[in-house]
């Protein structure tokens, strides 16, 4: 006789019923009636695409158009990330995300020495222009959205950007799309910053101001809570920290001369989308509700257009898990649901094995037909907020509005984003609430199926596809790199570079141009990045006891 197979064992206990709080602490009442909803002076809810948006900035939501579905994606060359582009396009994918590599992010060439182990590892090197004519190669970008995540160099990435258009003989003004260009939660939360505070809003504000000139339709930036969700903050303090950042960008364009009315038009923020449902969708409801009406009441907007607060996701981030990855397809398409139904502009879905390895060509492709299963069958984006009215939905979405404003209120009254950022108080603030995070998890009042509930005895990968970066690679592209210096005019370069370095030593002159220019000589990220550096230095942590 065969013997059989034994199962592995698993871990018996079980969730002993579903916690009446929400992960931002909220008590949930038992069930909420018509008059436990709050209707202000606001009076009835107003309709999707009227001030102050809550139900949406567009009156016919998605039935005109769908949100643009991107895919996060870079590795290894410029080639193998155009391949993958290649595909993911001919897959449907509606728009492009461009991952960067660590040395890009934080302004090494690759071959210094501080860049030779991360060349390609978690994104696509770029460190001149050559290597952004190989990474578009094949894909029309007058119609093709976009996206940059990348920040500490957002300004020479998309200097470069405008430049392999020009290149292609491309009018700038005809490119869409959005760079992340968000320096304070780098400070705040991820740590690729490069130069100090005040001249990093400097050079956001101006990428910024040009953009508005050149590329009207493209989005300088992308004012990012997520990264400070995945350091640790929970949902309101998620949306409290972006918008408290986004008065600090407004006010720092209003000193370099912006006009708000123009300018409001391009800011655009960028989110993750967590597991309970309704909170999402609260959270985003009430973002929209706070910047409609703070725009219009601190800054005096009245353009409506102005007033919209437009905003991308990622579905996914720290809310994956390594064990069971499998499990992780499921959250994905929750919480892509929940960004479908409070109205994302664009949405990335994780791949379910992201929670440890680059994704695979199939695991992508599952990511991108989950967007698209619940665009074309889920129904649930055919009405605009079709949750509005909910007693639940609304009562939450009150209730977080008020949580937020009174996060923010402490930032104000601590002196604004960034004073609390360069006082080390905000990085604060976000580390305690990830010890807390990190408690609720091993305790298992957090339940994470698979991880710290239902988990298996022996936990294995199971069938996971491996993706393997090729181990060439860098040095295809140090060759690569070699070649370009090699070939251009070192004369335009040191020209060029000259130029950027006597403008940023003064505060008056928008650097874009500048940038540009250093680019079309195909002077390197590193080579901007040091000359700026001559004139600013760099940022240094601060020391809180």
């Amino acid at each position: 006789m065969t013997a059989l197979k034994q199962k592995p064992a698993r871990d018996t206990e079980e969730p002993k019923g579903i916690a009446p709080m929400t992960p931002s602490g909220i008590e949930v009442p038992r069930v909420v009636t018509a008059g436990m909803v709050a209707r202000g002076a606001r009076g009835a809810p107003e309709q999707p695409g009227e001030f102050p948006f809550t139900r949406g900035i567009f009156p016919d939501g998605f039935r005109g158009r769908a949100w643009t579905m991107r895919q996060y994606s870079g590795f290894g060359t410029a080639e193998e990330s155009n391949e993958r582009y290649q595909f993911l396009l001919r897959e449907g994918q509606t728009g492009l995300s461009v991952a960067l590599d660590l040395p890009t992010q934080c302004g090494y060439d690759p071959t210094d020495p501080m860049a030779r182990s991360e060349i390609g590892k978690v994104g696509v090197s770029l460190s001149n222009l050559s290597e952004m004519e190989i990474l578009f190669d094949g894909i029309d970008l007058t119609k093709i959205s976009t996206s940059f995540t990348i920040n500490g160099t957002a300004a020479l990435i998309y200097a470069m950007y405008v430049a392999c258009a020009e290149r292609r003989g491309i009018d700038p003004g005809l490119l869409t799309g959005t760079i992340q260009n968000d320096i304070l939660k780098e400070y705040v939360a991820r740590g690729t910053w490069i130069f100090p505070v005040r001249p990093s809003m400097r050079l956001t504000a101006d990428s910024i101001l040009y953009a508005n000139r050149t590329t009207p339709r493209f989005n300088p930036i992308s004012i990012a809570g997520a990264h400070m969700r995945d350091a640790g903050c929970n949902a309101v303090e998620e949306m409290a920290y972006t918008l408290s950042n986004g008065i600090a960008y407004v006010d720092e364009l209003l000193r370099r001369g912006g006009d708000v009315e123009k300018f409001a038009k391009r800011l655009s923020f960028f989110f993750y989308v967590h597991m309970d449902l309704f909170e999402e969708v609260a959270k985003f409801r009430a973002g929209r509700r706070i910047w409609a009406e703070l725009m219009q009441a601190r800054y005096g907007v009245s353009d409506p257009k102005a007033q919209m607060f437009r905003f991308g996701v990622v579905c996914g981030g720290s809310s994956l898990v390594a064990p069971q990855p499998q499990n992780n397809i499921v959250r994905v398409a929750i919480e892509t649901l929940a960004a479908v139904l409070a109205g994302a502009q664009s949405i990335f879905t994780c791949a379910y094995d992201e929670a440890f390895q680059i994704p695979t060509e199939s695991s992508a492709e599952i990511a991108l037909r989950t967007q698209q299963i619940v665009a074309l069958e889920s129904g649930v984006a055919r009405t605009v907020d079709a949750l509005g009215g909910s007693h639940y939905l609304e009562w939450l979405t009150d209730e977080t509005e008020r949580r937020i404003r009174a996060q923010m209120d402490e930032v104000e009254a601590y002196g604004g984003a960034v004073k609390a950022i360069e006082d080390g108080w905000l990085q604060m603030r976000l580390a305690q609430r990830a010890h807390e995070r990190k408690r609720q998890i091993d305790s298992g009042a957090f339940p994470v199926v698979g991880l710290n509930v239902f988990r298996k005895a022996e936990e294995t990968r199971g069938a996971v596809e491996v993706f393997r970066i090729d181990p060439k690679a860098s040095r295809r592209i140090v060759e690569k790199y070699e070649a370009v210096m090699d070939r251009r005019d070192a004369t335009a370069v040191a020209r060029a570079l000259d130029r950027l370095g006597a403008a940023a030593a003064q505060d008056a002159e928008n650097l874009m141009p500048y940038l540009v220019e250093c680019c079309h000589a195909y002077a390197t990220v590193g080579e901007m990045v040091a000359r700026l550096k001559g004139c600013w230095g760099e940022f240094q942590e601060p020391i809180r006891l």
